[in-house]
């Protein structure tokens, strides 16, 4: 059992980082598992031969996440995401999530999912209190999404869509990684969806992050050349946002559209200035920029010195870490590297 630390006395707003952005966002990987092999996270090999996963050891407990969203609330964290893997195959998962969800000062909890699992557990899920969701979904072609995902799974994440709708969730918002020659033609059908559902299409630009990344110059496409196809279709009405909205650009097509449209471009246009997110991957590892390897190791911290004080010191070196920007071109350019970490462990 991890002891509490009586003499810690919670704080508010203590996570600044060094270029004075506020820290105000947490996002979990729950586990490295997924029962999904997507082209963009795993290679054909890892496909083929199975891909090695983290013991059981090697994952945080439901009681140490806990205690460090308690810790980290207590900093200034009002917002956690739930990412993979995929979230929802760990065992237990939604007792965890209700624990989370009564977490005094967590103001807001989404999860982000493939999809697959949602018909099944979005109604629990929105009694527990997250009515918040992210699914990936890279294409509307049944046969695609099994080529693109290697499984054939578009009729169940459709349900699950269907089913969150239903059941009020808001926002609903779908991610489309766009990649050129892959599902780049499917660009003007999701933006045509957004007229028609009360969701978000989200258009991401493609990174390479990871070993078993198959990102290429040819396959990149830029947001300005998704934002110039879709303005074909009609007017881009841009979209006010607050600072802790997150990286997307928002816009609607068309004033009577009942949904969104929403553009994150980490190659070509930069948010790193608005960053408000700290990670967790699913090894235990505080990680305060997707781009960036290095990462304070938190496990450690709460298996050998189980202390709110040592759990709010590793948050914050975590944070002291955060780099200005990314600098993904130049790192690129410079050696041909890239972000090494593994995406379902990361946290996507």
């Amino acid at each position: 059992m991890i002891q509490e630390n009586t003499s810690f006395a919670p704080l508010r707003n203590d996570l600044t980082d060094l270029f004075s952005r506020p820290i105000s966002y947490l996002r979990l990987s729950l586990t490295d598992r997924c029962n999904l092999k997507c082209m963009y996270c795993v290679t054909e090999e890892e496909s083929s031969g199975g891909l090695s996963k983290l013991l059981h050891d090697e994952l945080l407990t439901y009681e140490e996440l806990l205690r460090t969203v308690r810790v980290a609330v207590a900093m200034g964290i009002t917002k956690v995401r739930l990412t993979g893997g995929e979230p929802l195959v760990r065992r237990n998962v939604l007792s965890f999530i209700r624990d989370l969800t009564r977490i005094e000062g967590l103001d807001d909890v989404r999860i982000t999912t493939n999809g697959v699992l949602l018909e099944q557990y979005g109604k629990a899920l929105y009694d527990a209190g997250v009515t918040k969701v992210n699914i990936s979904l890279d294409s509307l072609r049944p046969e695609r999404v099994a080529a693109i995902t290697g499984v054939d799974c578009f009729d169940q994440v459709w349900r699950g869509i269907e089913t969150v709708l239903a059941l009020g969730f808001s926002p609903v918002k779908l991610n489309m990684v766009a990649m050129r020659h892959i599902n780049d033609d499917e660009i003007l059908d999701f933006a045509r969806m957004s007229q028609q559902l009360p969701l978000q299409m989200r258009f991401i630009e493609f990174m390479p992050i990871g070993a078993s990344s198959r990102w290429n110059a040819d396959t990149y496409i830029s947001t300005d050349e998704i934002m110039a196809r879709i303005g074909t279709l009609g007017e881009l009405i841009p979209l006010q946002k607050g600072r802790a909205d997150g990286p997307a650009k928002v816009f609607r097509l068309g004033a009577d559209a009942a949904g969104t449209l929403g553009f994150i471009s980490p190659l070509s246009h930069h948010f790193c200035d608005r960053c408000n997110r700290l990670r967790l991957t699913s090894a235990g590892m505080l990680r305060s920029c997707l781009l960036h390897d290095e990462e304070v190791n938190l496990r450690s911290v709460l298996r050998n010195e189980p202390t709110d004080a040592a759990i709010r010191e590793a948050l914050l070196m975590a944070i002291r870490n955060k780099p200005r920007g990314h600098q993904l071109e130049e790192r690129m350019h410079r050696s041909g590297s890239d972000c090494h970490g593994r995406m379902s462990r990361i946290g996507g």
